[in-house]
């Protein structure tokens, strides 16, 4: 293999601790996402796995060995390594239970520690030596991630997810609990077990912590937090014998994570700000820090090397991701990058509830590629496309993000690629519930669930419709998971709004999908809903598209995974019953995979099956279609 191939998922390589040339990352093997290793010294790569259903969890220790999680299609299963430059794999924690995957870390002697859900939705964490039988040192009864281990393997963090006071526990590796630190959820943020962003329980300084690991320097035993206020984010620390200290001083008012440079005690911040991002070095013991100069965009992820040097993934709406590097290491390069149709920029549409950020994808070709942006709110109209003097209408879709506690930014979507080729315009927004606009706004979730969410939407497609760029008879909804979700909500609660939809393995029932889906979700719906659909039916019954099933008018297509377990394919099927019953003409599309695949034959199948379902229901002007997809640039965002 050569030095040239595409990276499949938005993260940059893993570096052996002592070999800072020696990389392991996950790339595209014949369209299935595997692991590899990255020599930059003679730049070459070499496939470690080759699985049915494709592998992306993986890791490289100090001494140069490689993991991968061999899991199933329902996501469990066990760790493996081998040398870098192959050889005989073992297991690297023989004996250990099956489970899902919840963070594993290696120290410089062999410790390892690893989190691993059960199938009982609790989490086990265990530490041993590589490749020998490891001891459980903790288990919790819900759902929690890795947060980190020392360099000496001498304490270990867990952060949970749960609804107690104490959410993060630092524990010894004989299972001493040393601290239980108040109110921390998961360790990397918005999964299955984060939600929107309701206030934390208080205690302490106030406020939730996010756990961002401990020091890489020895004998310094600091745990670097994110702490969560009311409008702000900040930066804080623990150690043992200090306990919490909050750096008040380093604020940020929207999201950030935070990770150690290797070899010093300063801290790199990664902001994610109105869809772009900014990065910031910080000295916590002088008391500064600096803006890191990067090109405008988005970064989808960063990390700080020895010598202060720096691995980015950058990207920005009319470029692919590539990783660049300012330390002189060669990183592994996406391959030939296709050219990227049309004029991107972003709007904002004032509402009652503060102004919602678009980013916007037209047909056609300008100098450069993407149009300057509105930049902010305050600028009202002085956006380059705000009286739609540049063309238009155009037959126009909304791709609605999922998380829900996630964002649509300045960066390349092939699905948007796909459909500025068609001829469509491409609307992503980030309404209220979104990250990157602060804790306020992550909060504005609004006591329906979802119905928020439909609102801003309908207002942009009206803002667009006005501005003259949305033809007001050809808006299509497209989503997946959570924006799936959104997408039935919509089209059957605002029947004549929308003239077509796309859900991708959605939330249909609410009361089937909270039987059958992951305990940590049920946890999840009982805190939006304030209660399980027996104690409040009403809710989850105004919440449920399968509620308003019967009102949808506008054409749709809905694809489903058999083997999804987050948003499980019984309650799809008691909505596409409901749909027939109803007489409301629909399409579907059934997948032979879990919730999140690493099989990029069935992103493309889905991607080709809704181009045409919408040039059937949503004709678009001619354009030049491109004989095939481009391939994807990433995983199924998450419910």
């Amino acid at each position: 293999m050569g030095d040239a191939f595409r990276v499949f998922v938005g993260a940059l390589p893993e570096v052996c601790p002592r070999d800072a040339g020696r990389m392991v990352l996950t790339a595209d093997a014949g369209g299935r996402c595997e692991v590899f290793t990255w020599d930059a010294s003679t730049r070459t790569a070499r496939q470690v796995t080759d699985r049915p259903g494709g592998t992306v969890h993986h890791a490289v220790d100090a001494d140069a060995y490689v993991w991968w999680f061999d899991e199933d299609a329902d996501g469990v299963g066990r760790w493996w390594f081998e040398p870098f430059d192959g050889g005989c794999r073992l297991p690297g924690l023989p004996g250990a239970p099956a489970g899902s995957p919840r963070g594993l870390a290696v120290t410089a002697d062999g410790t390892v520690a690893a989190a691993v859900a059960t199938r009982q939705g609790g989490t086990s964490l265990l530490v041993g030596r590589r490749g020998r039988v490891p001891r459980e040192v903790l288990r919790t009864a819900g759902p929690a991630r890795l947060g980190g281990i020392t360099p000496e393997g001498d304490l270990v963090a867990l952060a949970t997810a749960s609804d107690g006071d104490a959410t993060v526990v630092v524990v010894t590796p004989s299972g001493r609990v040393l601290a239980a630190l108040p109110r921390f959820d998961s360790a990397d943020g918005p999964d299955e077990a984060a939600h929107p962003g309701e206030p934390g329980k208080r205690g302490g300084p106030g406020g939730r912590f996010w756990c961002r690991g401990f020091s890489p320097l020895r004998g310094r035993r600091e745990l670097l937090l994110v702490h969560e206020l009311e409008d702000r984010y900040q930066l804080a620390t623990w150690t043992p014998h200090h306990g919490l200290a909050v750096h008040a001083w380093c604020r940020f008012d929207t999201e950030i994570t935070a990770s150690w440079y290797p070899d010093t005690d300063e801290v790199l911040v990664r902001q994610e700000r109105h869809g772009r991002s900014l990065l910031h070095r910080v000295s916590l013991r002088d008391r500064a820090r600096r803006v890191v100069p990067t090109p405008a965009g988005s970064l989808l992820d960063a990390a700080p090397r020895p010598g202060g040097g720096l691995h980015y993934l950058w990207t920005d709406a009319a470029h692919p991701p590539v990783p660049r590097s300012t330390d002189g290491i060669a990183l592994p390069e996406p391959g030939p990058l296709p050219h990227v149709p049309g004029r991107h920029t972003d709007l904002w549409t004032p509402t009652p509830h503060g102004p919602v950020h678009t980013f916007l994808s037209l047909p056609g070709e300008t100098a450069g590629g993407s149009a300057p942006g509105a930049g902010h709110p305050a600028s009202g109209d002085s956006d380059a496309y705000a009286d739609g003097a540049v063309g238009g209408p155009w037959p126009t879709v909304f791709l609605v993000h999922g998380g829900p506690a996630d964002h649509d930014r300045d960066a390349y979507d092939a699905t948007v690629h796909s459909l500025v080729a068609s001829g469509y315009a491409v609307a992503r927004v980030n309404y209220r519930g979104s990250t990157g606009y602060g804790p306020r706004w992550r909060r504005a979730f609004g006591a329906d669930v979802g119905h928020a969410q439909v609102d801003d939407l309908a207002a942009v497609r009206a803002d667009l419709v006005r501005r003259g760029l949305a033809d007001d008879r050809a808006t299509a909804l497209w989503g997946v998971s959570w924006g799936a979700y959104l997408v039935l909500l919509a089209l059957g609660s605002r029947p004549r709004t929308w003239q077509a939809g796309i859900a991708v393995k959605p939330v249909a029932d609410w009361v089937s999908a909270h039987r059958l889906t992951t305990p940590a979700l049920r946890a999840l719906d009982v805190r939006w809903f304030g209660g399980t659909p027996e104690e409040v039916p009403e809710r989850y019954s105004r919440s449920s598209p399968l509620t308003y099933a019967s009102a949808v008018r506008a054409p749709l297509l809905l694809v489903g995974a058999e083997k999804d377990v987050k948003c499980p394919p019984e309650q799809i099927r008691s909505y596409t019953a409901a749909l027939t019953a109803a007489g409301v003409a629909h399409e579907q599309l059934w997948l032979d995979t879990g919730h999140d695949g690493y099989d990029g034959a069935a992103h493309v199948a889905v991607l080709r099956r809704s181009l045409t379902f919408l040039h059937t229901c949503l004709p678009a002007p001619a354009a030049d279609t491109p004989s095939r997809p481009p391939a994807p640039s990433g995983g199924p965002r998450p419910r």
